[in-house]
């Protein structure tokens, strides 16, 4: 094993004494393939399904990866439904994807989908024609400009504005996917 310094015991005044004086010495493991020194930080198999490794330095590491055949010793049925249990896909989240941050539980609908259906007092199942329509609605039910003196239309009028945009964002993003 060789030994290499890593703290020094000057207290951060290295000019006090030799950069090299009063340093400890580190454990290094060495490069597994017979006759290299140098450090042997890449870990290798050693054969399939076994927790026992090969400690290579980069340039060996490199050498036995090319030369390595997981499925050696199977058939090649054996070999191949090994390769397909192990290849797995994130496909299985692709559902998860349409919670976002919760939903109804059927995937359809996020939680700010659902306030702004709510918002514009639409159901869940609600087409986005049904939305349209809705906003429409309200939107010129609280325009500031046919109601001028009424604050509370211009708060429910930007409420309608930003849950529209919500729902229309999210049927882009349906049709585009």
């Amino acid at each position: 094993m060789a030994y290499r310094p890593t703290r020094s015991n000057d207290w951060g005044f290295p000019r006090w004494r030799g950069y090299s004086a009063g340093r400890e010495a580190e454990t290094v493991r060495l490069c597994d393939r017979h006759g290299c020194k140098e450090p042997g930080n890449c870990p290798a198999p050693k054969s399939p399904n076994n927790p026992d490794r090969w400690w290579f330095c980069q340039t060996h590491a490199g050498e036995y990866n090319r030369g390595w055949d997981y499925f050696e010793g199977l058939s090649a049925e054996e070999a191949a439904a090994r390769e397909a249990d192990e290849s797995g896909t994130a496909a299985g989240y692709e559902r998860s994807r349409h919670y976002a941050w919760s939903g109804p539980g059927d995937g359809s609908r996020s939680r700010d989908e659902l306030r702004a259906l709510t918002a514009l007092g639409l159901e869940e199942e609600a087409g986005f024609e049904e939305i349209r329509g809705a906003w429409r609605k309200l939107a010129k039910e609280n325009h500031p400009d046919v109601r001028p003196g009424d604050p509370d239309a211009a708060v429910r009028f930007q409420a309608v504005q930003a849950a529209y945009e919500v729902l229309r964002a999210a049927e882009e993003r349906r049709t585009a996917a």
